[in-house]
Parts: C-alpha cells; sequence; structure tokens
C-alpha cells in the first residue's frame, strides 16, 4: 500500500472513530495512534519529496548552495 493510500485510511479511520461506539478512552488513544501514524507517514513524504528535488539524474545529489572557495587553477593567481 502506498503512502498517500495509507494517508487516506488514516483520514477514514479518523472519520469514522467517533461513531464507532468504543468507549472514550479508547477513542482516544486511537486518534493519538492515527495522529502519531499520520505524522511519521508525512514525514516519510516530505523528505521524498525534498530528495527527488535535489536529484540531479545521475545518481548524485546536491543543490546551488554549495560554492567553491578555492580559486581556479586556470586564473593565473596561483
Amino acid at each position: 500500500m502506498s503512502r498517500e493510500s495509507l494517508v487516506l485510511l488514516l483520514g477514514f479511520i479518523v472519520l469514522l472513530i467517533p461513531f464507532s461506539g468504543f468507549p472514550l478512552s479508547w477513542k482516544q488513544y486511537a486518534l493519538v495512534a492515527v495522529g502519531i501514524l499520520l505524522i511519521f507517514i508525512g514525514y516519510s513524504m516530505r523528505r521524498s519529496a525534498y530528495w527527488r528535488k535535489i536529484d540531479r539524474g545521475d545518481g548524485e545529489r546536491g543543490t546551488d548552495s554549495f560554492v567553491e572557495s578555492q580559486p581556479s587553477l586556470l586564473d593565473g593567481n596561483s
């Protein structure tokens, strides 16, 4: 099951928990558990999106935030 499908399923569970007929304490534990799962899945999805964003397509990852501070050997200033 994909993470997107899991988020959708957990959303339906959150929607149905108040109408389930379980004792109040069980409902609270269920909502806390589903909330924790959603946090971990959301973090995982954000992390995957970030890695896809910085992937260069050749197996290397990088961003434009790194700047080489060493002078080039072609400048003649060495």
